[in-house]
């Protein structure tokens, strides 16, 4: 799976991509198990890249540049990675994270590593009726503009979250694999389409 370089750098796949737009990847969850007891003090004490404040929150915050990224690591041995921009490097920044804690002579394991959220965003180019897509959409949209400028659209089939901002752009949340993101916002740019705002 290669990823997308600058947009109209790469022909977009119209098979998989019909409405010629791909989401690119904003930010990836994963989570892994290092399956061993963890002392976070002396973590915190040790590693140079580390905070740790118990009485906020009960992790270490660690942070490498390359990929640029941060994880939450807690007592138990579990961690969470995030703000890595693919599925490849949120593995991999896991994997340094896993080998620090290693060289700090706890004896980390890499178990279950997992992705557990995919967040995706678009820009569709052209301004959206938000009223209109919320009422014809009530059963899956959330509108109220003076809480939140975005609508939020739940769609079942994939289990998705769109954020709809009436400038066209389009955040995607919630996907465990990127096909889902890509498959969501394909099903959802028709209705995009159907509630284009006609420029005065």
């Amino acid at each position: 799976m290669a990823d997308q370089g600058l947009e109209g750098s790469q022909p977009v796949d119209l098979t998989k991509h019909p409405s010629g737009i791909v989401p690119t990847l904003q930010n990836i969850v994963s989570t892994v198990n290092l399956d061993c007891k963890l002392d976070l003090k002396a973590i915190a004490l040790q590693a140079r890249n580390a905070e740790y404040n118990p009485k906020r929150f009960a992790a270490v915050i660690m942070r490498i540049r390359e990929p640029k990224t941060t994880a939450l690591i807690f007592a138990s041995g579990k961690m969470v990675c995030t703000g890595a921009k693919s599925e490849q490097q949120s593995k991999l920044a896991a994997r340094k994270y896993a080998r620090i804690i290693q060289k700090l002579g706890f004896p980390a394991k890499f178990k279950d590593f997992k992705i557990q959220n995919i967040v995706g965003s678009c820009d569709v180019k052209f301004p959206i009726r938000l009223e209109g897509l919320a009422y014809a959409h009530g059963a899956f949209s959330s509108y109220e503009p003076e809480l939140f400028p975005g609508l939020i659209y739940r769609m079942k089939q994939p289990k998705i979250v769109l954020l709809i901002f009436v400038s066209g752009k389009i955040v995607i949340t919630g996907a465990k694999v990127r096909d889902e993101t890509y498959t969501a916002f394909e099903n959802i740019y028709p209705v995009l389409t159907e509630f284009r705002k006609n420029q005065q």
